[in-house]
């Protein structure tokens, strides 16, 4: 069986990804993000990052201090912009910032269809729009659809409320958002959780994300993991 790499550091977590990695990171906002693994990937200086994300980070921590420290090349994503996107505001009118605008049904298709082989698919939403220029079109029974080709990562960067200790995964409520997709649709898949069992404890039929896409584990001590607000 497969077997995760438990870490005792988030450092140790994110070590080995490069420069110019394609790095999938989850979250909704601030629900199951990542922040922590954010945070150590940015102190061990990855940069040209293309960033696979559903937003393009809030306020100053996580996602937004990549973006504002320039770390990030070009962010693939749905929502780009909110009330507290100052950094990646100011990246993309500085011309810093490369910006692929995804449709969120789209996005996550695409995360899904590199974790289970698809090679490409047809899919109505974008068409007839700006995001369908430059892509292949075909009508199908009437309707306009537009090719769209998976989102692999060399790394994905995801949250979740528990791991057992062969690195099986347990989300709480919404957190769980794009952490299963991503965790099969990358090379490496390092998972920050607010608990670690041992094998066997986990109920198997709450287990989402089972450990063979998982490659490491760290557990963070933070308020918010404990509380649930966030994971």
């Amino acid at each position: 069986m497969s077997r995760a790499a438990i870490l005792d550091s988030v450092s140790s977590a994110v070590a080995g990804v490069p420069d110019g990695a394609t790095v999938l990171v989850g979250g909704f906002g601030l629900a199951g993000q990542p922040v922590e693994l954010i945070e150590a990937l940015l102190e061990g200086g990855a940069r040209e990052l293309t960033v696979v994300s559903n937003n393009a980070g809030n306020g100053d921590h996580g996602l937004a201090a990549l973006v504002r420290e320039r770390r990030v090349r070009k962010i693939i994503c749905s929502f780009p912009r909110q009330s507290d996107s100052w950094h990646f505001d100011a990246a993309w009118r500085a011309g810093a910032l490369e910006l692929e605008l995804v449709p969120q049904g789209n996005l996550a298709e695409r995360i899904r269809a590199a974790g289970a082989g698809i090679g490409a698919f047809f899919t109505p939403a974008g068409f007839g729009t700006p995001l369908a220029a430059g892509k292949e079109t075909r009508v199908i029974d009437g309707r306009g659809y537009v090719l769209e080709y998976p989102l692999h990562g060399d790394a994905a960067l995801i949250a979740a409320h528990q791991a057992d200790e062969l690195g099986n995964l347990v989300y709480r409520k919404t957190a769980r958002n794009f952490g299963p997709i991503m965790a099969a649709a990358a090379m490496t898949t390092i998972v920050q959780v607010g608990e670690i069992v041992p094998a066997g404890a986990l109920d198997p039929e709450h287990i989402v994300t089972p450990c063979v896409y998982v490659d490491r584990v760290v557990r963070v001590d933070h308020d918010l993991v404990k509380s649930g607000d966030r994971l």
